[in-house]
């Protein structure tokens, strides 16, 4: 027997709003998306010849999985309106698999040996035999000959009654078939899965350390597994003082950035988890947090928190260590110019050449409710009445982390704090920066509100083409004579 069926035509409604972008059989689970482990159980029985039912995101399941020549599979597509009734799919096509065939759903887990089944089933009488797990269908099955019946492969599995006379079922423990029907359960899975309670699951990657097990490219100090199981895909890179505890699943291309703490919780692709950020029972997509006890779905707007790192531009998160490269070029490249401060300084008798100002900045910190809130830091001006002087000090901002080049207009504490509207607050998805549309282009003695809409607006529209722009706009104000005229208040670097 080398023909089989495999049914991913799942519409996905119950696993929202993972299922938003992907269809339930691409959703992975212990690295792997779920169509991926139902075609390795294939292929270890045998199998050389796959007809795949599709539906949602048909194009990306057959850009991923192919032709199917990594598990020497040859698959052929068939596209359905999803969830649809499997015999009359196979009826429509106007022909009848080669019997004998295998059939299977690929987008639920069968966390048993198919494999060893399907040498079961082949041993045993009977023109249809099906799995059952405490009388609900398994969704795998073997059709010989006679009236043809994949009801058993229906969306949800149904129960042994739901299929014709003459059917033979075969029980399989239970506990490893899951359907995945709703986020909890996927949850789950995953943390089963890496656990290893599913045996008839293959786990990609390499063991690395007791508990560990690493994909290709990835890096991770062994000792951020504080205690309990951990699998992390492909290309990952996570702090070394990030800790992981309980059962936790990292997905391909995730970032876990320094002091994050991840408990029992599932980290899907191409994901970046900020600093001293806590993920505890939760899975966690781009920038979507879904906890999984309450239920709760929270997206989160702030870069510095959670992103997307297939959306994400040097303008997000994870480029603070390019902006501080960026820093110490343009820290040195202004260093000719601090003498010329110093000599155009007036300092105070009692506090010096410089100035400190109270500032909200971008690093994060952990305040005493246990929330990640933004860190205040002092930064320094020289007291000269010339703006493109007077800022130098805040170089040294940038280079810190505190400030980057180009942002929103740095706020002081107590202004920060009084922003309390959804719309204001909008600001806090851009970092503050030294330039930016606000400090070119709004007159320093503009109103607050003023300067509060210019940097909502940045929020909003931010791409790293305008953040250019403004740097370079930013470097040819300091090139322009106005830019050295004594003023207390002026727009520009003011």
């Amino acid at each position: 027997m080398d023909h089989a069926i495999l049914f991913a035509d799942r519409l996905g409604t119950e696993l929202l709003p993972l299922t938003d972008r992907t269809c339930v059989g691409l959703l992975p689970v212990s690295g792997k998306p779920m169509i991926e482990h139902a075609l390795e159980a294939l292929a270890r029985a045998g199998i050389r010849q796959v007809l795949v039912v599709v539906s949602p995101f048909a194009d990306e399941v057959q850009r991923i999985i192919g032709e199917g020549t990594r598990w020497g599979l040859r698959l052929t597509y068939t596209l359905t309106r999803g969830e649809e009734d499997p015999t009359a799919v196979v009826d429509r096509l106007g022909r009848r698999l080669e019997s004998p065939f295998v059939a299977l759903r690929g987008d639920l887990i069968h966390g048993f040996d198919v494999a060893g089944w399907i040498s079961t089933a082949e041993a045993t009488a009977g023109d249809r035999l099906w799995a059952e797990a405490n009388g609900v269908s398994a969704s795998c099955g073997i059709q010989r000959a006679g009236m043809l019946d994949l009801a058993p492969l229906s969306w949800p599995p149904p129960r042994r009654a739901a299929s014709v006379p003459e059917t033979t079922w075969i029980a399989v423990e239970a506990r490893h078939v899951r359907a995945v029907g709703d986020l909890a359960e996927y949850h789950q899975v995953n943390l089963d899965a890496v656990a290893k309670r599913l045996p008839g699951l293959i786990l990609p990657g390499r063991q690395a350390a007791l508990g560990l097990t690493l994909g290709r490219g990835s890096r991770v100090s062994p000792r951020s597994l504080k205690q309990g199981v951990c699998l992390v895909g492909a290309r990952c890179r996570i702090a070394p003082d990030a800790e992981l505890t309980g059962e936790v699943v990292i997905s391909d291309d995730v970032i876990v950035d320094r002091r994050a703490t991840i408990n029992s919780s599932v980290i899907l692709p191409h994901t970046y988890v900020g600093e001293l950020v806590e993920i505890t029972n939760a899975i966690v997509s781009a920038n979507t947090m879904i906890r999984v006890d309450s239920g709760a779905v929270l997206h989160v707007t702030d870069a510095c928190l959670l992103a997307d790192l297939e959306q994400a531009t040097l303008s997000g998160g994870i480029a603070d260590p390019i902006h501080r490269l960026l820093g110490v070029l343009a820290l040195a490249l202004s260093l000719p110019l601090w003498p010329v401060a110093a000599l155009a300084a007036l300092p105070d008798r009692a506090k010096g050449w410089l100035k400190p100002i109270i500032l909200r900045g971008n690093k994060r910190e952990i305040d005493a409710f246990g929330q990640v809130k933004r860190r205040d830091f002092t930064a320094l001006e020289w007291r000269t009445s010339i703006p493109v002087l007077r800022g130098l000090p805040r170089l040294l901002a940038v280079v810190s982390g505190d400030l980057r080049l180009v942002g929103v207009t740095p706020l002081s504490p107590d202004e920060a704090d009084g922003l309390q509207d959804d719309w204001e607050r909008t600001r806090e998805q851009a970092p503050a920066g030294l330039v930016g549309p606000t400090q070119l282009d709004v007159p320093a003695d503009a109103p607050f509100e003023e300067k509060l809409m210019s940097d909502v607006f940045y929020a909003r529209q931010r791409r790293i083409g305008r953040d250019l722009v403004y740097l370079l706009r930013g470097l040819l104000a300091i090139l322009r004579p106005s830019s050295w005229r004594p003023a207390s208040r002026r727009p520009g670097l003011d």
